[in-house]
């Protein structure tokens, strides 16, 4: 008798692949193309944080750190929240360092999410929502962004929770959109998530990266969030080092307690020499802070003029890496044909929006290009791009 064995990969995970961004950086290595798709930068961050990286390696710090963090990481990362934000958070009851925000993310939905829980989350999504809701057994439902002003449409915020939901996704400032949430869309999930009882995770990795005087404001300093938030950032985004994977958890004892439990079967911990590193960094002064910002609001705004010239229409973030465009504007309907095929017809990657939408029609012509390179990279990439267009 022939046994008919069940598929390799467990059902959960179906439809979920190679991410996006292994595919279009794998295509910019084989092609030598300019790579505007994955979310990293050219040239690496301050000449002190890495020293003081070295300085600990040098120093023995290459064991494994404290499963929680080291403590001098956990007290910058508490003192940080106090010095933007007002918020009072203990750095030995309620911070969680971890490997990057992205496990900080698998983590918080392993340990908060039972097997058909619904998640609500903004959509499009950085695609380890999906991945990590799947992980955990959950049900994601989206609430979509649509372009081109990608505000926060309350009334489908409100439709989407059920009883059966668990858990909100907000990420502000938004990738891939570049969206950042006014006070008063915070207000209205604050509202919604105090009248359902409902967790919330906030992805911040973006929070010192907006532009044109925007201002980002996190869900737990609002009225009666704080108890039910556990708040997600990282050092890759805002000081340059995006290999080093440090991020951190701020929210209650029990919740970070909660998302520890996870946390330790994942990695338990890591970066050892990279995390004293990082606590020199975020106690960097408020000057690096506005920097950083500034630089890149004009790299952004020499990549959009340069899209905008070319005859795509663009839609100019206010944060994050990302800018946005539409690719109807080039007579294109598919964004992710139009990506795979890039490379080799100008040498240039970008990321098709599509895979981070359930509402395929809603981003099928949308394309995203990150501007955090150098001004001379951005210069060339464009020149390429208009050898191709109409």
């Amino acid at each position: 008798m022939t046994r008919h064995p069940r598929p390799v990969l467990a059902h959960r995970l179906d439809g979920l692949g190679t991410t996006i961004f292994a595919e279009m950086s794998a295509l910019a290595l084989a092609t030598g193309a300019i790579n505007l798709g994955q979310g990293f930068p050219d040239t690496d961050g301050p000449a002190e944080i890495a020293q003081a990286a070295i300085d600990a390696i040098r120093s023995g710090q290459n064991q494994y750190p404290p499963g929680a963090g080291i403590a001098s990481l956990r007290e910058s990362v508490a003192r940080h929240q106090h010095r933007f934000y007002d918020l009072a958070v203990d750095p030995d009851t309620e911070v969680l360092v971890t490997t990057g925000a992205t496990e900080a993310i698998a983590a918080t939905m392993l340990a908060l999410v039972e097997p058909g829980d619904e998640v609500v989350a903004l959509e499009p999504y950085y695609d380890s929502y999906a991945a990590t809701i799947a992980m955990a057994g959950g049900v994601r439902v989206p609430v979509t962004l649509r372009a081109p002003e990608y505000r926060l449409d309350v009334e489908a915020l409100r439709a989407a929770v059920t009883p059966r939901t668990r858990l909100l996704i907000v990420n502000s400032p938004h990738n891939p959109t570049g969206t950042v949430l006014r006070r008063d869309e915070l207000e209205a999930v604050a509202q919604v998530a105090i009248e359902h009882d409902l967790l919330v995770l906030t992805d911040e990795v973006y929070e010192h990266l907006v532009f044109d005087g925007a201002a980002h404001v996190p869900l737990a300093s609002l009225p009666g969030m704080r108890e039910r938030t556990v708040s997600i950032s990282s050092a890759g985004k805002t000081f340059s080092f995006t290999g080093w994977k440090v991020g951190w958890v701020c929210s209650t004892r029990e919740l970070v307690d909660a998302v520890r439990t996870a946390k330790q079967f994942l990695t338990y911990t890591s970066g050892a020499p990279f995390q004293p590193a990082v606590a020199v960094a975020l106690d960097l002064p408020d000057a690096y802070y506005r920097s950083v910002a500034d630089e890149l609001q004009a790299r952004r705004d020499l990549l959009c003029d340069g899209l905008a010239s070319l005859g795509l229409e663009v839609h100019r973030p206010a944060g994050t890496y990302f800018a946005t465009t539409d690719v109807r504007a080039w007579g294109i309907d598919d964004g992710l044909a139009f990506c795979r095929e890039l490379p080799a017809r100008c040498g240039v990657v970008a990321v098709p929006e599509v895979v981070f939408y359930d509402d395929v029609e809603a981003g099928r012509s949308l394309v995203r290009w990150a501007f955090c390179k150098q001004p001379a990279v951005l210069t060339e990439a464009l020149e390429r791009l208009s050898r191709i267009a109409p």
